[in-house]
């Protein structure tokens, strides 16, 4: 464990916490940031994590960082089926993380484990070695509610199968219609409730809930909750607002999409970046390519490696796109995201709507144009569009001629001047909660509270 040694020592025993992301961008990011916050207020942070996709340990020396075996082959490591891989970690790194957390304890007592809800086995490793668990759920509020109906709506049969149904409400989920419900399919459907029911089930047996959201943003949702889960829950997000600026990106950010962003006019570019795990067929990537071109908006567009199925990078691009665009495109494989929407030249985001992704484009009051594509994507598309009425949705797959009007519609029109007031009355709320005296603030000071009483 030779990691250990750029660390610092453990400090005394009731500030000493054990976190353990899932390791996936989306799920390492804000447990770091969760982290980094915990430390500035004098806790000691050791990070267990797999193997894969591991953290980059050194952009953060002041935590100890202890790899467990994951159990995964080469096959088994991309993630490319979300629900077997998630299922999968579960089942391996149950006896690692016991072993891992009984050599902790060995050194002296830990304050808390403080685990991504995923991980649903850990709360009886914590029960075992009598450590109290909270968990930290890296979604919205309003996509966990979603959740935790699954086995209810099951129950009921109130989970239409049928096409033609998409467009019916879900009463016990209001506003959501069954197209808002995360994506389910025949094949993985007994896997997926399992997941959801053990993660559920096993979250409402912790300490506590942490949140990366604020209360002015789910207020209802966060009512809701409380009713469900009788235990502390503390919104203190969002976490990249009071963290060190660290990146903790697994992917290489391209620094030439500021240079290039320098050169452009204010508001004027739509930035496009659909997260680390998305993928598209060809089809579909030339609609996207076709409608950004025809728009005529400066546009700033992430193209992950492998993005595209069956092609390497940008070759999938239509012939003569690169000369049409000129220097109204800039494409790179990963982009400074925090960075490019506080950027004074963005004045969009098409966004897959990762909860990430979707609180960082708040935080800057930037609209968004929603591209959902799995999971609590669908949920958080459904908020975004026609909740928090902060930006549109592409409901019936990408077509370049609607490509083009829907970013025309918010770069251009009246229509996206509107979200855009909107959204920055959202950003202002933001900027007050983490205030002192602030609702995050407030909901931060008890959850250290909380912690300290563990002991």
């Amino acid at each position: 464990m030779e990691e250990q040694e750029q660390t610092q020592k453990p400090q005394a025993n009731n500030r000493r916490l054990v976190l353990f992301p899932i390791p996936a961008q989306g799920h390492i990011n804000p447990m770091l940031q969760l982290a980094n916050i915990l430390h500035s207020r004098g806790f000691s942070i050791t990070i267990i994590h797999t193997h894969f996709n591991s953290p980059a340990k050194s952009k953060h020396p002041h935590f100890t960082f202890l790899p467990i075996s994951d159990g995964l082959s080469p096959t088994e490591a991309p993630m490319g089926n979300i629900l077997s891989f998630l299922t999968l970690l579960n089942s391996n790194c149950v006896a690692p993380f016991r072993d891992c957390s009984a050599g902790l304890l060995a050194d002296g007592p830990i304050a808390c484990l403080i685990t991504d809800a995923i991980w649903h086995f850990s709360q009886s490793v914590a029960d075992g070695f009598g450590i109290s668990r909270i968990v930290l759920r890296t979604s919205s509020v309003s996509s966990f509610l979603v959740y935790a109906a699954f086995p209810t709506l099951q129950e009921m049969g109130d989970l239409p199968k049928q096409d033609s149904q998409l467009e019916s409400p879900v009463p016990e989920l209001a506003p959501l219609h069954v197209k808002d419900l995360p994506s389910i399919t025949k094949n993985d459907s007994k896997n997926l409730y399992k997941l959801l029911s053990n993660m559920v089930e096993q979250s409402k047996a912790s300490s506590g809930l942490i949140w990366n959201t604020f209360s002015e943003l789910e207020e209802s949702a966060l009512i809701q909750l409380r009713e469900q889960f009788p235990i502390p829950n503390f919104p203190i997000g969002p976490f990249h607002k009071s963290s060190p600026a660290s990146s903790s990106s697994l992917l290489t950010e391209d620094r030439s999409s500021i240079s290039w962003l320098n050169t452009q006019k204010p508001k004027s570019v739509l930035y496009v970046s659909f997260g680390s795990i998305a993928d598209m067929g060809g089809n579909e990537f030339l609609e996207m390519a076709w409608g950004l071109a025809n728009s005529m908006q400066p546009f700033l567009w992430v193209v992950r490696p492998g993005m595209i199925r069956g092609s390497e990078w940008r070759e999938a691009l239509p012939g003569g796109f690169m000369e049409k665009v000129g220097n109204n495109g800039c494409i790179v494989k990963w982009a400074p995201q925090q960075e490019v929407l506080a950027h004074f030249a963005v004045g969009g985001f098409w966004t897959h709507n990762g909860w990430n992704s979707t609180l960082e484009s708040i935080c800057e009051g930037v609209p968004m144009i929603c591209s959902p594509c799995f999971g609590d994507q669908l949920v958080n598309a459904k908020y975004v569009s026609d909740v928090w009425g902060i930006g549109l949705r592409f409901d019936k797959g990408v077509e370049r001629g609607e490509v083009e009007r829907g970013i025309r519609r918010v770069m251009l029109e009246r229509e996206g001047e509107e979200m855009r007031d909107r959204i920055l009355c959202l950003k202002e709320k933001v900027d007050a909660c983490l205030k002192k005296g602030g609702s995050s603030d407030q909901y931060l000071e008890q959850l250290i509270t909380h912690i300290l009483s563990f002991q």
